[in-house]
């Protein structure tokens, strides 16, 4: 008996080690009376938590630009968390992220560990690869005289957080997407304003147990906002498992992803 146990746990260790690498599309179709019609069928492709260092090499940056480019996303978002361990990692990520192509742009915003390296740097890099930046910021993403609303807020364990940019000028017929690297904003958010939320940061609890629940999801809601489509009020929040890992190179039933958004109008 002990010796299937440590045959068992050896196998759960060294897949473990494995599915870092495993990195998928996800797919899914948001659908809402809001969207335009001109923006139906449009794609977003939303990544988050890249975590370039020591156990996320540049290489595996440049496939995953690549893997990106290859969907031949509309627009592009971004999640934070770009780094980790040290500052000395942030041109290097953003010299392959600034290949990233999207017919509508690359909308971003910073992470916690970011700002733990060297939040200023990190937007420079940014606006040097060409993103638009959406720390407590907000554009509009136009097509055939029809328009939805794109925003984001500073991350919540790091700097503050201004919704109102995102909301201004907006009524209650836009379709209003927000970006926000931590999840737990939407227990912030006023119910009937925002229409998706995408965010990052549990890494889907990156050591689960087969998936059904994770020790540690780095939010202060435990499984709530661990991963997954999560509704409230008419907000919908999709939050990803992101690509890299944080302090272990290891993932266990939590696998990193890509998320492909495809737009459904509901009219």
């Amino acid at each position: 008996m002990l010796t299937l146990i440590i045959i068992f746990l050896s196998i759960c260790l060294i897949y473990s080690l494995i599915e870092p690498f495993l990195l998928r599309n996800k797919y899914q179709t948001l659908v809402n009376h809001k969207i335009p019609r001109s923006f139906d069928g449009k794609k977003i492709v939303f990544a988050s938590d890249i975590h370039h260092g020591p156990y996320f090499s540049r290489d595996r940056v440049r496939k995953f630009v690549d893997r990106v480019n290859a969907l031949h996303p509309d627009i592009i978002i971004l999640g934070g968390d770009y780094v980790a361990y040290s500052r000395r990692y942030i041109t290097p990520v953003f010299e392959e992220l600034k290949k990233l192509r999207a017919t509508r742009g690359v909308y971003a915003v910073i992470g916690n560990h970011d700002n733990y390296e060297d939040g200023e740097l990190t937007k420079k890099c940014m606006v040097t690869a060409g993103f638009h930046i959406l720390d407590n910021a907000a554009e509009w993403i136009e097509n055939d005289n029809e328009r939805i609303r794109i925003g984001g807020i500073g991350d919540m364990w790091t700097q503050t957080q201004d919704l109102e940019p995102t909301l201004r000028d907006t009524t209650p017929n836009d379709f209003v997407i927000l970006v926000s690297h931590n999840p737990d904003f939407a227990e912030r958010m006023p119910l009937n304003r925002i229409d998706l939320m995408v965010s990052g940061h549990t890494h889907g609890g990156q050591i689960t147990f087969f998936g059904l629940f994770a020790p540690y999801t780095a939010s202060k809601y435990g499984q709530k906002y661990r991963e997954g489509r999560i509704k409230k009020g008419d907000t919908e929040s999709i939050v990803s498992h992101g690509v890299g890992t944080i302090l272990l190179p290891m993932r266990f039933f939590a696998r990193p992803e890509v998320e492909v958004i495809t737009l459904k109008s509901g009219k």
